[in-house]
């Protein structure tokens, strides 16, 4: 029963977002709803980095010294002076995987 209901929930998920994208059509929305829905992955994106960032697997705030945050900091510097995706998330990776591998042991 539970699969079902998953699969089911998937499927009306997926035609309801896809309903939105196949069916609307672009020259319907103004100028405006499109300069305003060019700023929504920007404001999206960080609110789903923070708390993974930020929060530990308890939902308690990490420490300044932990990882993450020298990770998201790489990434951050890289990404504003690079303005290039792949750069910052292999940016941000890199330093992490180095800070745990090379500088904690």
């Amino acid at each position: 029963m539970s699969w079902i209901s998953i699969i089911a929930s998937g499927i009306i998920t997926y035609f309801s977002r896809m309903a939105m994208i196949a069916l609307i059509d672009r020259e319907m929305l103004g100028t405006k709803v499109k300069d305003v829905l060019n700023y929504v992955p920007a404001a999206v994106f960080p609110a789903i980095i923070f708390p993974g960032v930020f929060f530990n697997d308890f939902g308690n705030m990490v420490e300044l010294t932990d990882p993450k945050i020298y990770g998201a900091i790489v990434a951050l510097t890289v990404g504003f002076y690079s303005r290039n995706v792949i750069a910052t998330i292999i940016s941000g990776l890199l330093s992490y995987w180095f800070i745990i591998f090379f500088l904690l042991k």
